[in-house]
C-alpha cells in the first residue's frame, strides 16, 4: 500500500490547526482545532470528515507535545493514527522563512537552526512553528517533516520591490527588507484564477486580495510573484482587522517622545489595536457592516478607509503588472463580504473593472466570476485552501526525494 496521506499543522502559540488529507484525490480525511494550550480550559474539536462526526473535549492541555499526541489520540479513533504506513509526511506551516527558503523544505538539524535565527523577525510564529515541528519529530522521528513557508512565493520579487530605501548595509546587517506572508493562500489563489479564466498560470497577470482578520495584497505575473503588500513583518500594507498597515514610520518617534510611549506599547498599539478595531472598536467586518447600514458614522468611516487602502493597492500593482487579466477576492472577508468586493472595484471602469452586482451578491464556496462579460478585467472570488496547498507542496516533495 503506497503511502498518500500527508498530515498537516499549523501550530500557533497557544493552538494547533491541523488537517488529515489524502493526496490520491486530495480529499480531507480528518479536520480538528487545539486551542489554549496552557490553560486549564485547554479546548480540542476533531471532526472525521467520511463519517461526518465531530467530537469535542474541554480540560487541560499543559503544551503543544501533549496536544499532538492529543490529536494523535483523536485520528487513531478513527483509524487514522500516526502509525499508520499510508502517512507519507507532515507537512507544517513556518511564516518567516526569509531569503533561505524559496520552497517546501525537508526539516533536518540546520533547517530548525536557520528557522531559530529567524525568530527576531518573527517573534510571535517561528518560536511556536518550531515547537510543533519538534514534538510532530518526537512523535515520529522516522517520517518526514516538511516546512512550507509563508513567505518562499514571494522570494520571486525582483530587488526593486523587495529592498526598502534605507542604507543597505544596516539593512542586510539586520535582514530589513520586503518578505511579504500569505503566500500558501497566494500561491494557490494565483493557480486557481489561472485555471478558472482557462489559462494557463505563466499565461496570466493577476492581483490577488487576500482579505481576512489579516489581509494582504499580491502583484502576480506569469505565476509569480513581482510585489506584495506586507513587508518585514505581516504590520505593513492593508488596514486589518487589528493591524494598522502603511503609515508613516515617525509616527512611532512622535508616540515614544511626545506620547511616552514604549516600544511594546506601541508594538501592541499598531498589531492589536489598530486597524478596525483601532477604528470603530469592531474587527469583524459583518458587526461593521451592520453598524454601517444602520447609520454609523465611525463604522461607515472606518470601512472608508479600509476600502481607500484596498483601492490605492488593485491602481499600484496594476501599474506594476502593466496588464491585468484578472482581479482576485480570498480568504474570510474576500470570499464572503460582497460590500467589500464592490466597493472596492467601484470607480474603476476606465481600468477594465467591473462588478455585476448579481453574480456579487450569489453566496458560494467554488470559484467564480462576478465580473460582467463586458468587462475587460475579471473580477474572481477564488476560496483559498492553504493547508490542501501545504498538503501539495509537501507531498510533491516526498514524492520527488523518494
Amino acid at each position: 500500500m503506497s503511502a498518500s496521506r500527508v498530515l498537516v499543522l499549523n501550530s500557533g502559540s497557544s493552538s494547533v490547526k491541523y488537517q488529515l488529507l489524502d493526496m490520491g484525490d486530495s480529499s480531507r480525511l480528518a479536520v480538528g482545532l487545539v486551542e489554549r494550550i496552557g490553560e486549564e480550559t485547554s479546548r480540542l474539536k476533531h471532526t472525521h470528515v467520511e463519517s461526518d462526526t465531530t467530537r469535542e473535549w474541554s480540560g487541560p492541555i499543559p503544551d503543544h507535545e501533549a496536544a499532538l499526541k492529543a490529536v494523535a489520540e483523536e485520528l487513531a479513533k478513527d483509524g487514522l493514527g500516526l502509525d499508520s504506513p499510508e502517512l507519507a509526511a507532515i507537512g507544517h506551516r513556518v511564516v518567516h522563512g526569509g531569503q533561505a527558503f524559496t520552497a517546501p523544505t525537508v526539516v533536518d538539524s540546520a533547517v530548525l537552526a536557520e528557522i531559530e535565527r529567524l525568530i527576531p523577525v518573527a517573534p510571535l510564529h517561528n518560536p511556536a512553528n518550531l515547537t510543533g515541528i519538534r514534538t510532530a519529530q518526537a512523535l515520529r522521528p522516522d517520517l518526514p517533516q516538511v516546512a512550507v513557508f509563508d513567505t518562499a512565493f514571494h522570494t520571486t520579487m525582483p530587488e526593486s520591490a523587495a529592498r526598502y530605501a534605507i542604507d543597505t548595509e544596516t539593512a542586510d546587517a539586520h535582514r530589513i527588507r520586503r518578505y511579504g506572508f500569505h503566500g500558501t493562500s497566494h500561491a494557490y489563489v494565483a493557480r486557481a484564477t489561472a485555471k478558472l479564466l482557462g489559462k494557463a498560470p505563466e499565461d496570466v497577470n493577476l492581483i490577488v486580495l487576500h482579505l481576512g482578520n489579516g489581509a494582504s495584497a499580491s502583484a502576480v505575473q506569469g505565476g509569480r510573484c513581482v510585489d506584495t503588500s506586507m513587508g518585514l513583518t505581516p504590520l505593513e500594507g492593508l488596514v486589518m482587522g487589528t493591524r494598522s498597515g502603511d503609515m508613516d514610520p515617525a509616527v512611532i518617534f512622535h508616540l515614544m517622545r511626545v506620547g511616552g510611549m514604549s516600544t511594546d506599547e506601541i508594538d501592541t498599539l499598531l498589531n492589536k489595536k489598530s486597524g478596525l478595531i483601532g477604528l470603530c472598536g469592531d474587527n469583524d467586518m459583518r458587526e461593521i457592516r451592520r453598524r454601517v447600514d444602520e447609520g454609523d458614522e465611525q463604522a461607515q468611516l472606518a470601512f472608508d478607509i479600509y476600502i481607500h487602502r484596498l483601492k490605492k493597492y488593485i491602481g499600484a500593482y496594476y501599474a506594476v503588472l502593466g496588464r491585468v487579466d484578472a482581479v482576485a477576492f480570498t480568504a474570510g472577508v474576500g470570499e464572503n463580504a460582497s460590500p467589500v468586493r464592490e466597493a472596492a472595484v467601484a470607480g474603476l471602469e476606465e481600468l477594465g473593472l467591473a462588478v455585476d452586482a448579481e453574480l456579487n451578491a450569489v453566496r458560494s464556496d467554488q470559484p467564480r466570476l462576478i465580473s460582467p462579460e463586458y468587462a475587460r478585467v475579471a473580477v474572481a472570488v477564488v476560496p483559498t485552501d492553504e493547508e490542501l496547498e501545504i498538503a501539495t507542496q509537501t507531498y510533491a516533495l516526498v514524492g520527488r526525494n523518494n
